[in-house]
């Protein structure tokens, strides 16, 4: 049953339609996805379900009685107030009804107050609040304004979930979160109740989450079942098919073209039907919205840099009684690609500048390689001056940039990042946040750079962006390091990662972001397992003709002896079936084959993940005997 739906919604800003005869609606328990380009109304959308903003046309209906919370993407907090303050705003009528009653106003009906007490809980609006700030590990008494960004997020979500809301309206709720506390996120949302409608651009977390993706594309709302892989395998083939369309339509319009241009004696037979339907295709194809076109990425490397771009060796660095990296080794070459993974104020920022010799260490030595040229992408985009124009911000005082090899018209490369050349003149402050992002790309491609720092670059940059900025850093043959929190991104481009483990310790992992999280998680529980056996109860002390070797251990019986050889095989077996089975998750051929095949792969998937632990423990208490 649906709760909430858009029937055939208009709205524009300019001559553009972002909702063009849109329909949509939200069922009982979904949690949608909604993604799409930039600019095309996401947000918008968003704000006309949650009734901050208005159609042009069309109708939005809701269910009698709902409740609808929509938290932005900059969520507005009071500085001023406690952490508790805030979420209390979130349960506003059960305190305005509670003080109402407990003050026995006689112009008051209080049998009626009394019973929407009792309707909406209002009597503990208190403990609903505490024990929501418990469940999302906040501490009440802090002031607001001395929280992170990762913080203020999980304030604006606590003041959401108390008003146990039936509809929630999530606009980039991963934007400033690490990779912790987007894990949080999702074990939180899929323990949500009621129907969910959130907007971002991390894959992973979609994946996670989503039952149902909604792309608006071109004015239009287009609903896909299953996570994001299966709407990545569904929306290839109807593009294709659509171009298909598209191709086959223009064909018959040239064609017809070329019939009504022909000379006197083929005028003197045209059919008036003919000339009807010509002047039909003409409309038809003045008014077709077709796919936008995509991002085009080149970068220049410039000169090689040495070999070695630095070594590390037993680095510290701390501010204060702080520690921010504890005797950290390693080596970064020429090529590698580095992802730099940690909460929020772990300190990859300073021991990044330790790397580029920008931040002297504590104690250790630093070598860094030679010819290596910098370029930075900026998170908080610092470096942009508003009030310049886009032209000047990519090539200040001339019209041509040199790229590589090639020479380029500065708006024919701004177009390259979908800036119209009529745009090129416009200054930086009348660009979105997703825009800036762009722009900073385009500048950061256009300077000659042999090493590329990039510090959370997929903030606000849709999908189709972030999949071509991917196949660029993969080709990329100079060194990059990568800040970021979006799993996807970084499995898809680093070949190693360098992750803290508190306590200002560091370590480097070879592999991607889910080669850290198998070797970390099983690095954990081996710990966890060994934990235990020294504060075990001692046993009896050996008799003493028993030599101590044969009382600390015994001899495996054959089976066992035969188990142990045999589970490395296992093991390696297990392995390969796994890559196999990611690697399958990963293409769009599974997805062509029903939702039953994809049920069958992503158990198996998971069963072999079960079965690799068990072999694991096994082998290890085999060897401890």
């Amino acid at each position: 049953m649906a709760v909430l739906s858009l029937s055939n919604a208009h709205l524009a800003f300019g001559h553009v339609p972002l909702l063009d005869s849109a329909n949509f609606s939200l069922e009982t328990g979904d949690r949608v996805g909604l993604i799409g380009r930039n600019g095309t109304g996401k947000s918008s959308m968003l704000k006309i379900l949650a009734g901050i903003e208005k159609l042009d046309d069309g109708l939005l209906q809701l269910e009698k009685g709902l409740t609808t919370v929509y938290v932005p993407q900059e969520p507005e907090l009071r500085p001023e107030a406690t952490i508790f303050e805030v979420v209390s705003e979130g349960v506003a009528e059960a305190k305005s009804l509670r003080e109402r009653y407990e003050a026995h106003d006689e112009n008051d009906d209080l049998g009626w107050v009394q019973e929407r007490i009792e309707q909406i809980g209002a009597w503990n609006w208190e403990q609903r609040v505490d024990e929501t700030l418990h469940r999302l590990g906040l501490d009440g008494g802090r002031l607001v304004g001395e929280l992170s960004g990762g913080l203020k997020k999980r304030v604006a979500l606590a003041r959401a979930l108390v008003a146990q809301p039936d509809v929630l309206l999530l606009d980039e709720p991963t934007n400033h979160l690490d990779l912790d506390a987007i894990r949080w996120l999702e074990e939180l949302l899929n323990g949500f109740k009621g129907s969910l409608l959130l907007i971002t651009h991390d894959r992973a977390f979609l994946d996670n989450v989503a039952n149902r993706i909604v792309e608006l594309d071109r004015g239009q709302l287009r609903g896909y079942p299953g996570n994001f892989a299966a709407f990545q395998a569904a929306k290839a083939y109807e593009l294709e098919n659509e171009a298909l369309a598209n191709a086959r339509f223009d064909k018959v319009l040239a064609q017809e073209e070329i019939w009504i241009r022909k000379g006197v004696e083929a005028r003197r037979t045209r059919s008036v039907a003919r000339v009807q339907r010509l002047h039909e295709m003409r409309a038809d194809r003045q008014s077709r919205r077709d796919v936008q076109g995509k991002v085009r990425l080149d970068v220049a490397t410039g000169d090689a840099s040495g070999k070695i771009v630095a070594e590390l060796e037993n680095v510290s660095k701390r501010f204060g009684d702080r520690v921010i990296v504890n005797d950290f080794t390693g080596t970064i070459l020429r090529g590698d690609k580095v992802g730099l993974i940690g909460p929020n104020g772990a300190g990859k920022t300073t021991l990044l500048k330790m790397i580029l010799g920008e931040l002297p260490p504590d104690s250790g030595a630093v070598r860094l390689g030679t010819k290596m040229s910098v370029a930075y992408f900026d998170q908080m985009r610092d470096a942009l001056d508003l009030s310049a124009t886009l032209a000047d911000t990519i090539s200040p005082g001339s019209e041509w940039i040199e790229i590589g090899n090639q020479r380029k018209h500065v708006k024919s490369y701004l177009s390259d990042f979908l800036f119209s050349p009529a745009r090129a003149e416009s200054p930086v402050s009348s660009l979105s946040g997703g825009e800036r992002n762009r722009l900073l790309l385009a500048r950061l491609f256009a300077r000659p750079a042999n090493v590329l720092v990039l510090d959370e670059p997929t903030n606000d940059l849709d999908i189709e962006t972030l999949e071509l900025l991917e196949e660029l850093l993969a080709d990329y043959d100079g060194t990059v390091f990568l800040v970021s929190h979006d799993r996807r991104f970084l499995d898809n481009v680093v070949t190693s990662t360098i992750v803290s483990e508190g306590d200002g310790k560091w370590r480097e992992y070879e592999g991607d972001i889910e080669d850290w999280l198998i070797q970390s998680q099983r690095a954990a529980e081996l710990r966890a397992r060994q934990a235990p056996a020294p504060a075990a109860a001692p046993a009896p002390a050996p008799a003493p003709e028993a030599a101590p070797v044969v009382a600390a251990r015994r001899k495996l019986s054959y089976k066992e002896q035969r188990e142990l050889e045999e589970i490395p095989a296992k093991i390696g077996a297990l392995e390969t079936e796994q890559k196999h089975l990611q690697a399958l998750l990963n293409s769009t051929e599974l997805y062509q084959q029903g939702a039953g095949r994809i049920t069958e792969v992503t158990n198996r998937s998971a069963e072999i993940d079960d079965e690799l632990l068990a072999l694991m423990t096994r082998w290890e208490t085999l060897e401890a005997k």
